[in-house]
């Protein structure tokens, strides 16, 4: 059952989508467009229906220790018409108007803390040919400005690093580190220009849990306000005391929403992981959607139950940690007790020597399951001790292809806290397999990128004008392209 908030018939949401055709569209007609087309998405879907096999909830009751209440929530939304437009992976014109609405508009993930720590210290920030200087300006105090000289335009910083002011290398104009003039080379034949109106401009910025956060938009809604309740949920974990363990990048052949929404949902897995179908109940992912966030739980320990044998618990555990069959196992589970506890259990000895006795108090699926949050539009830091964080965004001006990045947040030992990894730029002939610090999950990036191009091309090929989404497990999806339409609708 579809709940309408505005009254279309059915038949006119494929009506609206025949009129997106990519080609020979104007950027005013195609505003329009989008403008009807935005009517139709805000749709509240009823969805009821789930995975035959154990639920999320169910397999929670059996955990060994005490479950956070964090994951005893539950928000089922499911948001949009049976299709979406295809033109917002393809066309120019819809990578024009995110720019435009949403980029220059929306709190975005600039770097951590940690990367910017001494005075002086900088990093750029880029999006969408755009670019900003991040900067620790005091001890505590770390302010944004757009990349530009106010003489004639340059970029004021190139790469990132450290400095004791900001001179611009053109022709040495040059800024106090909180954006205070001060030289002008031969200032006089500059008596027009007046040192407060020379103030660089800054950009909002905002700091959650370790992460640098910048909005462009001066009248922008304070970065607490944007994050609402995902703070709380997130208060069990402190993203803030972890360090960045590795940091690697990639550029995908395919617009961003492609390469992130590949992360989005489990559903994939049968065809694109089935490697991992032995211990990772997929299709019983719960899916929850909020405001400006939503996650996906994927129960580990468990098998798909799309799988068509049974596994017995050792086989379970054979398959996750990748054992041949003419090898021993390193450890067999007790008859009477499940892989997942166990597996569990050889988790938290992993982690007791960075988190020590904190592991105690973690729960089976807090040590075992796939906790995947995304902050819209495009910031997805994991729950528990899974360390993954993800950013997806933009290569450049470029609609065609993006940039995908991995970054492990991981516990450290009480002391001091190790050195930020630098980024790791993977080229286009490497793979990331190639990253050796992402261990065993760089080999399922590999299946995951080996879908994106192809999914960009079988777009731009497509007679058809729109995509087609689940109800329930691509939830997570269907709410992005919700906040989408909300952000880029005409105003």
């Amino acid at each position: 059952m579809i709940f309408f908030t505005r009254f279309h018939k059915p038949h006119e949401t494929a009506t609206l989508a025949s009129m997106y055709k990519p080609s020979n569209v104007g950027i005013n007609n195609y505003k329009s467009l989008i403008t009807m087309w935005e009517e139709n998405v805000a749709i509240v879907r009823e969805v009821s229906e789930r995975s035959p096999g154990v639920t999320y909830q169910e397999l929670l009751d059996a955990d060994t220790h005490p479950v956070p209440d964090v994951l005893r929530l539950e928000s089922t939304k499911s948001y949009g018409p049976d299709e979406f437009p295809v033109a917002r992976y393809t066309t120019r014109e819809w990578h024009e108007v995110e720019k435009e609405k949403l980029w220059s508009r929306v709190w975005q993930y600039a770097c951590r803390v940690d990367e910017i720590s001494e005075i002086g210290d900088y990093y750029i920030y880029e999006i969408v040919g755009k670019s900003y200087v991040v900067m620790r300006s005091a001890e505590d105090e770390i302010k944004a400005y757009p990349n530009a000289c106010l003489h004639r335009g340059r970029q004021l910083k190139d790469y990132d690093g450290r400095c004791s002011e900001i001179r611009c290398a053109f022709h040495g104009f040059a800024w106090k580190l909180d954006g205070e003039l001060k030289e002008i080379p031969a200032n006089w034949d500059f008596p027009h220009v007046e040192g407060e109106s020379f103030q660089l401009p800054e950009i909002k910025v905002g700091i959650w849990s370790g992460f640098v956060f910048i909005n462009p938009d001066p009248d922008a809604e304070p970065l607490e306000d944007f994050i609402g309740e995902l703070d709380d949920h997130f208060k069990e974990w402190d993203l803030e005391r972890r360090y960045k363990e590795a940091h690697v990048a990639k550029v995908i052949h395919a617009n961003w929403k492609i390469a992130q929404e590949a992360f989005c949902e489990a559903y994939h897995v049968v065809a694109t992981h089935p490697q991992i179908m032995g211990y990772l109940g997929d299709t019983n992912s719960q899916v929850d959607v909020w405001d400006n966030f939503a996650r996906v739980i994927s129960p580990g320990g468990t098998t798909s139950p799309l799988l068509k044998y049974e596994l017995s618990e050792d086989d379970k555990l054979r398959t996750m940690l990748d054992v041949r069959h003419d090898e021993e196992l390193p450890v067999n589970v007790p008859e009477g007790e499940t892989m997942r506890a166990v597996a569990a259990q050889m988790s938290r000895e992993r982690w007791r020597p960075m988190a020590g006795d904190w592991v105690d108090s973690m729960s089976d699926a807090e040590m075992m399951d796939s906790i995947d949050y995304t902050l819209f539009p495009n910031f997805h830091p994991w729950g528990a001790f899974n360390r993954i964080v993800y950013r997806f965004r933009p290569n450049g001006d470029d609609h065609r292809s993006s940039i995908m990045e991995c970054i492990f947040l991981a516990p450290y030992p009480e002391g001091e806290k190790p050195d930020p990894a630098p980024i790791h730029w993977l080229s286009d002939d490497e793979n990331f397999s190639d990253a050796t610090e992402l261990n065993m999950l760089g080999k399922v990036f590999d299946q995951d990128v080996f879908n994106m191009a192809k999914v960009q091309t079988g777009l731009e090929t497509t007679q058809k004008t729109g995509f087609v989404l689940s109800n329930y497990q691509e939830a997570k999806v269907r709410w992005l392209h919700q906040k989408l339409s909300e952000w880029c609708e005409e105003e």
